[in-house]
């Protein structure tokens, strides 16, 4: 394998790294967001969502 394969292949498995950091961050905003919704609903006057 030539360095020009390893360089891509290090830079590949970086990104993926990073957007799989990313989108566990975003899914677990939306379930912070979630409970927090399911909690604070019935106390503000909401349509609780089940």
């Amino acid at each position: 394998m030539s360095w020009v394969a390893v360089v891509l292949l290090l830079v590949g498995v970086y990104l993926a790294i990073k957007v799989a950091g990313f989108a566990l961050k975003l899914f677990l905003w939306a379930v912070v967001i979630g409970i927090a919704y399911w909690l604070l609903a019935p106390m503000l006057g909401l349509p609780v969502p089940f």
